[in-house]
């Protein structure tokens, strides 16, 4: 008995096969043109202290320009959108039910050739969203679109925000490992048109920060297949709650559509709780006798903003350049909620090809740490290997 439920288990720990990201084609916005066009969309121009505002913060943002499936003509078509005193959530939960499955799907197709195996082989989809409510959800819509099997093992994870991709990345590795040949498919996807609205002075950095994105990944453990190359091995992965934090970030479903809240704390919060959450992470892949320098690692963090970042490299005391691949993604794409782990995850991967190209250029170290944030507070924290050998990516 005991050898047949080993049988059951996969060869070592779970690793990410294959990465990829999508944007929606609908609108970029450049951030310094962002708070003009919102301003004059949402009819707003006249409230010319909160437009200044909202100018200061994104200049304080770090971010370029962000991707969105809302367009003007969306908005012409939907007043309710800009009002918030109206209803609206039906009318915008008809759009995202499409919309978030189908900008997922244009992720998981890319993912799926990156891997080499045909989409019948997946065998778990996790599917992580705020931005879609509702029943049969976006998992069933995103396995009819890929062509998954029926008996592919779906699981649908909703409004864990910003740490919905670090969680299912977390259960996509206890799943690979405790199931002998699966392949997971990790899909995040996520749209502020559920969450949009006109500026009303408490919702004016959610404004400034979030953008539209999709991520996919597939995990598996071994025996890998001809041409399965893992790119992160996911050594422990762990989950902290920050004690009564639950005021500092948080969703809200209303008539209106979503509501969230963001507390001024939430930097400092995760500065005093970082340090303790990454000890746990490695004492679960190391043992008790934890010894490690965490300028000797490469960084995947969530870039929920600016300050969250600063406040992250200064009580760890990084080095300038080992948040550039976070840092990068939120000056590209903003923060697109649980998906950005995946993108920051792709930059890291293409830093990596880069520099294993340029014998003269310093390679990221063996060991690294994937980082997410969200309420509660909670901290997903993941410790990651570059492998070597012949499958080395």
């Amino acid at each position: 008995m005991h050898e047949s439920r080993s049988m059951q288990h996969g060869d070592g720990h779970a690793a990410v096969l294959a990465i990829a990201t999508a944007n929606p084609s609908g609108t970029i916005l450049s951030q310094d043109e962002f708070a003009d066009q919102f301003f004059r969309i949402s009819k707003s121009d006249h409230l010319i202290g909160l437009k200044e505002k909202l100018i200061r913060i994104c200049n304080k943002t770090g971010i370029e320009k962000r991707h969105f499936h809302m367009t003007e003509e969306i908005l012409r078509a939907h007043p309710e959108f800009v009002d918030r005193a109206l209803p609206s959530l039906d009318a915008r939960s008809d759009i995202v039910a499409t919309e978030v499955p189908k900008l997922a799907e244009f992720a998981s197709v890319k993912a799926i050739a990156e891997w080499g195996r045909p989409a019948t082989d997946i065998t778990h989809l996790i599917f992580s969203t705020y931005s879609a409510s509702g029943a049969p959800s976006a998992d069933l819509q995103l396995a009819s679109l890929l062509g998954l099997r029926p008996s592919v093992c779906r699981t649908i994870l909703s409004l864990h925000g910003c740490y919905g991709g670090g969680r299912a990345l977390h259960l996509a590795k206890e799943l690979a490992e405790n199931n002998r040949g699966a392949r997971v498919l990790v899909a995040c996807s996520e749209m502020t048109l559920v969450c949009f609205g006109g500026p009303d002075g408490s919702n004016l950095v959610g404004h400034a920060l979030f953008g539209d994105g999709a991520g996919a990944v597939i995990v598996g453990a071994g025996p890998l297949t001809a041409g399965e190359r893992p790119l992160f091995e996911m050594l422990s992965a762990t989950q902290t709650t920050i004690p009564e934090t639950e005021y500092a970030l948080g969703m809200q479903v209303s008539a209106a559509g979503l509501d969230f809240h963001l507390a001024i704390q939430v930097p400092m919060l995760l500065g005093q709780n970082v340090e303790q959450a990454l000890l746990n992470a490695f004492r679960s892949a190391q043992g008790d006798d934890v010894e490690v320098t965490w300028n000797d690692l490469f960084w995947a963090v969530h870039p929920g903003g600016r300050p969250i970042l600063d406040k992250i490299e200064e009580v760890l005391k990084l080095e300038p350049g080992k948040l550039a691949a976070s840092r990068h993604v939120l000056r590209e794409y903003g923060n697109m909620s649980g998906a950005t782990i995946v993108f920051v995850l792709d930059e890291l991967r293409r830093r990596c090809r880069e520099e294993k190209g340029d014998h003269d250029h310093q390679q990221l170290p063996e060991l690294g740490v994937m980082m997410a944030f969200g309420p509660g507070i909670t901290i997903e924290t993941m410790v990651l290997r570059i492998p070597s050998g012949p499958n080395k990516n």
